[in-house]
């Protein structure tokens, strides 16, 4: 599949907040149509640490979505630290490569920017996406804690 991946505008919030809430998990924890992710687009847009990536296929439809954020750390001789979250393909994308094109690029911007490291959380429950990421050279080699506020 030929796709563009280019930095989100606030116009994709909608799309993207759709694939969010299209699994499972964000079924109950994301509310299409809420302000708060505008609000949220803007500080994400504004932050020059932040890339909110969205795939858009040869129609300029938004089929899939990452986020990626620079941090800048004094561990590992002051190396800085790509972080990939919210990783998203469409539902009736899913199966063709364009997540493994997306995870990729995203390491290849993180190349580009000077990072030594890429890393991700998954949730735990989700086992295909472990096997996915693992496939494409990530290791679980750390254990992920939340505290919810």
């Amino acid at each position: 599949m030929k796709i563009t991946i280019r930095r989100a505008t606030a116009d994709d919030v909608h799309p993207i907040v759709a694939m969010l809430a299209d699994d499972p998990l964000g079924a109950r924890r994301e509310k299409p149509g809420d302000p708060a992710y505008l609000a949220a687009f803007e500080v994400i847009d504004a932050d020059p640490h932040q890339y909110l990536a969205v795939a858009v296929d040869g129609s300029g439809e938004v089929v899939g979505t990452l986020q990626l954020t620079f941090t800048s750390g004094l561990s590992r001789l002051g190396m800085t630290r790509a972080t990939v979250e919210a990783v998203r393909v469409r539902s009736d994308q899913r199966g063709h490569g364009l997540g493994e094109q997306l995870v990729k690029w995203a390491v290849d911007e993180a190349r580009a920017r000077g990072c030594g490291l890429v890393q991700l959380t998954t949730d735990a429950s989700r086992v295909d996406a472990h096997r996915f990421y693992e496939r494409l050279g990530f290791t679980a080699s750390h254990v992920g804690m939340k505290l919810t506020l």
